[in-house]
């Protein structure tokens, strides 16, 4: 632990303090690629640096913005997003952190989001301005736009603005999910301050200095928490790259992992399959991860099996099996809510698959034929977690599933001018327990004392009087056929007479009330007898019958990159299936496509 660790209550009052008492400590190191090579351009700010850049952007915000009010950031990932977000945290506004127009498929979510935020100011960088300028005025968004980069640091030496009130909000997190309804939850500098600590707790990182390594985008609650605002609290340094990077070298990031003792550092489940897929030989030469303390993954569910073969991947590179930890959160309850400590084994739980959609979590055998694994995602630390059964608002005991609860001082103060929502979701009332509790709309049990999430409410596939979690159907068409592409499909479920206009069902299909449709990319670069879409469909349709009992009412196969992601990267169920439902997807004829 860096020296003089006191713990302010904000995150502006944590960057004076280690400016003031650490000031020539590294803060944040910004890795760039400009070119294909692995190890990139590095850029360091020391804590004096930063406290400088955003005590003068600070001071521009509070000259044209009021407190209170929203500042949007709509920036790449480096630097000035950092220094954007802390500046108006310092000014007293609220932060709303964005992304550039240039993302793609998203440009119409982002002028949702805009819309619905309405920001008095848009922080920007030169780089970004002018794309940044042309999407304002071709949405009709009028604010002011402010680039960063271009105040100067003399602008720094002013009277510093008031301390914000520590139940203030500080930054509204927009869920990564419709673009129809956007929602941003309100985050106080209370919620990030408790929810940063109780993070690092989880990942054995409160009492030992320790690395921070990330590419999550700082839009992403996850991105934010752990690659800001757990360095801001406890003076950390934090080793960035652009998700870009990543995506277009993934040993990048097991790279910086290599170079900075005491790693930790937080992905997708996609990303482990991915590294473990990718990196060859030659990208492994010179990794030591035998320093990594703790690797996130907070997929939902958490794949056991992804564990293991990224861990089979790099266990030459020293990397340890115990560094993995399965975690659950939620941007309503900042993101942080649970995580299984590093230095422990994984835990796994093969239940029946039956039994689970019944809701009861009936451990069997790892060789029975029902049975699904799921890997425990801890205990939570500083929060309260109940299993909830929604319709009589009763906690259940262990072994039952139902709808996850939680109370702690790291949960929102609701959402954005959502009070009716804000009231269903954030005020729920528990019977024989005080409130008020978080609805997280997440399905999941307690087991030995630990969580297990199963699936989403809402995304829950109900034919026929029975439950099917739509990953595990994803899971089971995805390998029912070589030519789709793995983590690119989505299962859901559409009422009867709600099938697009000309969309043939499965041969002699009957339609319930509720039927099960998948949507799935085919993998790149196949030619097209090998991705004949009637061939696809019936060994999806076989595989989903034999093992789950259910014929899906259609399947759909589609060109890669057209199912519906979030901006975070996830699939997303629900864009998907309003894609589907009208009619955006086109059905292609034999050996097209």
């Amino acid at each position: 632990m860096p020296s003089h660790a006191l713990p302010p209550a904000t995150l502006p009052a944590c960057l004076a303090h280690w400016a003031r008492h650490t000031p020539d400590r590294r803060a944040f190191t910004f890795a760039s690629h400009p070119s294909p090579d692995l190890h990139g351009r590095h850029r360091t700010l020391t804590w004096r640096r930063v406290g400088v850049r955003t005590r003068a952007v600070a001071s521009r915000l509070a000259d044209t913005v009021a407190p209170g009010e929203r500042v949007a950031l709509l920036g790449p990932q480096g630097p000035e997003y950092v220094v954007g977000f802390l500046a108006a945290l310092t000014a007293g506004t609220v932060a709303v952190p964005l992304f550039t127009p240039e993302l793609p498929g998203h440009a119409d979510r982002l002028a949702g989001v805009l819309a619905d935020a309405r920001p008095s100011a848009v922080l920007t960088t030169r780089e970004a301005a002018d794309g940044v300028r042309a999407f304002l005025e071709t949405t009709g968004v009028r604010t002011r736009l402010i680039v960063t980069d271009l105040i100067p640091d003399h602008q720094a030496d002013g009277p510093p603005p008031p301390e914000p009130e520590e139940h203030a909000t500080a930054y509204i997190q927009y869920s990564s999910g419709s673009t129809r309804f956007p929602t941003g939850v309100e985050i106080s500098h209370a919620n990030v301050v408790a929810n940063a600590r109780q993070a690092l707790t989880a990942y054995g990182a409160d009492g030992r200095p320790v690395t921070m390594v990330g590419w999550l985008p700082l839009y992403h609650d996850m991105g934010l928490l752990l690659s800001v605002a757990a360095p801001v609290l406890r003076g950390l340094l934090s080793v960035l790259m652009d998700p870009l990077a990543f995506l277009q070298r993934p040993a990048r990031w097991l790279h910086l992992l290599s170079e900075h003792p005491d790693t930790l550092s937080a992905a997708p489940n996609f990303a482990y399959d991915y590294c473990a897929a990718a990196i060859g030989d030659d990208d492994k030469a010179g990794l030591r991860l035998d320093r990594v303390l703790a690797l996130a993954n907070g997929s939902e569910p958490v794949r056991p099996e992804t564990a293991d073969r990224f861990h089979a991947a790099f266990a030459g590179q020293g990397l340890s099996p115990d560094t993995h930890c399965p975690s659950y959160g939620l941007a309503e309850a900042t993101v942080f809510v649970s995580a299984h400590r590093p230095g422990h084994p994984l835990r796994r739980h093969h239940l029946d698959r039956e039994a689970l959609a019944d809701g009861k979590a009936r451990p069997v055998p790892p060789d029975d034929p029902c049975a699904t694994q799921l890997a425990a995602c801890g205990e939570p630390v500083g929060q309260t977690v109940r299993v909830v059964d929604p319709a009589t608002a009763t906690a259940l005991p262990e072994g039952e599933v139902g709808e996850i609860w939680v109370q702690g001082p790291n949960v929102g103060h609701g959402y954005l001018d959502r009070g009716p929502l804000t009231d269903e979701t954030f005020r729920a009332r528990l019977t024989h327990e005080p409130g008020p509790w978080l609805r997280t709309g997440d399905l999941g049990t307690l087991l030995d004392g630990q969580l297990l999430v199963t699936g989403r409410l809402k995304d829950l596939i109900i034919v026929d009087g029975r439950n099917h979690y739509p990953q595990d159907i994803e899971v089971t068409a995805q390998t029912a056929h070589p030519a789709i592409r793995p983590d690119r499909l989505a299962a859901f479920a559409v009422p009867a007479g709600r099938l697009p206009a000309g969309r043939d069902t499965a041969p002699g299909a009957v339609l319930a009330a509720e039927s099960a449709v998948i949507v799935a990319e085919h993998a790149r670069g196949l030619p097209a007898p090998a991705r004949d879409p009637e061939e696809v469909a019936a060994a999806v349709r076989a595989a989903v019958s034999a093992r789950h009992g259910l014929r899906p009412a259609d399947v759909l196969l589609v060109a890669p990159g057209t199912v519906a992601r979030t901006s975070s990267g996830k699939v997303s169920r629900t864009l998907t299936r309003a894609r589907y439902l009208d009619g955006d997807y086109e059905r292609p004829g034999r050996g097209t496509q």
